[in-house]
């Protein structure tokens, strides 16, 4: 496959003639000289070309036996010769027209060496990896994940194409909800939509929350089987099958809620543009009926962790990448906690390099712990790879060195329990050392402990490497020799741990929810932990717009007792 990847971006782009050759070239195959090519052909076509034999076998001499195979071949190529002037000029036209699509898109990507990616804009999202089968085609061959679905897939209904999911044969017929996307503004090339709901799906959630207060799961099961694409029920019938350890049904269920909404998408919204914007909670200022996106990130965001735990890093990068495309100002899952370990696991180093090297300076991504980290480790395992250069490979291991330094000196309370977790035994003196001793952990603020654990618990397996210990020891050393020497950064770096982490933001408490990793869940506050969390709706914002409100119950009172 390095192969493959390595020729297709070292071929040069084709010149018009040349496409237009080869498409020409792959007419002629299909039209029957098929040395060398399998093409697919009807019942029908082979008869015509049986009679057409038969028709020429007849004109020839029977003396002469390889004849009429060389003016069979004679005839075709004039035939192709006869309509290339005709099929040039089509083609040019269509080139044409591409290009000028390409260029309006911002997206004229033919250069010299082929598609440049660093070109890109660093959210851009590509529709092939959003495909999970797609990746693991690469890891394990067609064969093997497909196994006997093609034939299948030709005797299946036509359902609509759509890129988030793949609709399933065993899904009820989809029709539509009673969700709507709406284009709600445009400022500066961005466009602003929000989600509808229409009366009749109004009435439906309402039955839903009526559901959810019964505390009974059946009533959700039947509420699904009358209003099968209803996305609030999805969702939370999704996490009581994840409890209740039916982890495909959860998947399946998560799929069917993003299918639905994709299915409601507005014409021109687009998911690999990065210039469409969802606002989580609805619309502001009531100006429209707007729901809000809610259910939309967190069916992305769920999708998103049983593709991480199926084995699929890279699509699941992918999918964190949209996330933040949608909203990149307000993050209202905070996946920018999350990104981080999703491009170590899919080894996409470069991409988290650019995004801290484009993004600091306006976000402080290095006093997160998570990118304070990770960051030098990409910068490592890139100082490791093979096919750079000498130069490129000593400035990857330099940058890796002075940026997990200043990781250590600002976050000592996460040394101790990574090596904790990745069950290494720390050295005499870095055992004995004040400075990652058990006063980093206790003196630092909660809302830094909920990070420091989060990050740990999550990426400890990515620090087991040999290599990597031996690496972050060598640092941890020259970090201790630092703080001897009473360098004013130690002090400094102090202070800023104790002014900038008072409180976490609501999206973090969100995240951790919705992450379900113990060592951080742990350290939650009591404020968040004492109201109940729901999973289509965890930690509502505390000024969310409420675009229809639900009516008043009416008790009817009944005449038998309480018991």
């Amino acid at each position: 496959f390095a192969q493959i990847t390595a020729e297709e971006s070292e071929d040069e782009p084709l010149s018009r003639e040349e496409r237009a050759d080869g498409r020409l070239s792959e007419r002629d195959a299909a039209e029957g000289n098929n040395e060398g090519a399998v093409t697919e052909e009807t019942e029908g076509d082979r008869q015509r070309e049986e009679e057409e034999e038969a028709a020429e076998q007849l004109d020839q001499t029977p003396t002469l036996s390889n004849k009429p195979r060389k003016k069979k071949k004679k005839r075709k190529t004039k035939k192709t010769s006869a309509g290339e002037a005709l099929e040039d000029n089509d083609l040019e036209d269509i080139d044409s027209l591409l290009e000028k699509i390409e260029d309006t898109n911002g997206l004229s990507q033919q250069t010299q060496s082929g598609i440049i990616a660093d070109s890109r804009p660093l959210l851009y999202v590509e529709h092939r990896n959003l495909n999970p089968e797609n990746e693991l085609k690469r890891y394990f061959g067609a064969r093997a994940v497909l196994g006997d679905q093609r034939p299948r897939q030709r005797q299946r209904q036509y359902v609509r194409s759509t890129w988030l999911t793949a609709p399933k044969n065993t899904w009820p017929r989809y029709s539509k909800t009673g969700i709507t996307m709406q284009l709600v503004d445009t400022r500066r090339g961005v466009q602003y939509f929000t989600f509808e709901h229409h009366r009749e799906y109004q009435h439906v959630q309402f039955k839903f929350l009526d559901a959810v207060e019964s505390m009974d799961p059946n009533n959700i099961v039947l509420l699904l089987q009358m209003n099968p694409y209803h996305v609030d029920s999805l969702l939370q019938l999704s996490d009581v099958c994840r409890m209740q350890e039916d982890q495909e049904m959860a998947r399946d269920l998560i799929e069917r809620a993003l299918y639905s909404l994709e299915c409601a998408f507005h014409p021109v919204f687009s998911l690999t543009s990065g210039t469409c914007r969802l606002d989580y909670l609805g619309c502001p200022h009531h100006v429209c009926q707007g729901a809000g996106a809610m259910a939309f990130f967190l069916a992305l965001f769920k999708h998103l962790m049983f593709l991480e735990k199926r084995g699929c890093p890279r699509t699941a990068l992918e999918f964190c990448k949209l996330i933040l495309s949608l909203d990149p100002e307000n993050d209202p899952l905070c996946v920018l906690l999350l990104i981080d370990f999703l491009a170590l696991r899919a080894r996409e180093y470069t991409f988290l390099t650019r995004m801290f090297q484009e993004w600091e300076s306006h976000r402080n991504l290095s006093q997160l712990p998570n990118f304070a980290f990770s960051v030098p480790l990409a910068y490592f395992f890139l100082s490791q790879q093979e096919e750079g250069s000498e130069l490129e490979l000593s400035q990857a291991r330099e940058r890796a060195a002075r940026l997990i330094q200043l990781a250590l000196i600002m976050f000592p309370s996460v040394l101790m329990p990574l090596l904790d977790h990745c069950s290494v035994q720390p050295d005499a003196r870095v055992a004995s050392h004040s400075f990652f001793g058990l006063n980093a952990q206790i003196s630092q603020p909660p809302a830094l402990n909920q990070l420091t654990s989060l990050y740990v618990g999550r990426t400890h397996a990515l620090w087991k490497d040999p290599a990597v210990m031996a690496w972050l020891e060598t640092n941890v050393h020259e970090v201790l020799r630092v703080v001897d020497a009473q360098d004013p950064l130690v002090q400094e770096s102090e202070h800023k741990r104790k002014m900038r982490y008072q409180s976490a933001p609501r999206n973090i408490y969100r995240h951790v929810i919705l992450s379900e990793m113990k060592e951080a869940t742990a350290a939650l506050p009591l404020e968040v932990t004492s109201q109940p969390v729901m999973g289509f709706d965890p930690l509502p914002p505390l000024d969310s717009i409420v675009s229809y409100t639900r009516p008043e119950r009416t008790n009817h009172p009944s005449n038998e007792s309480t018991l």
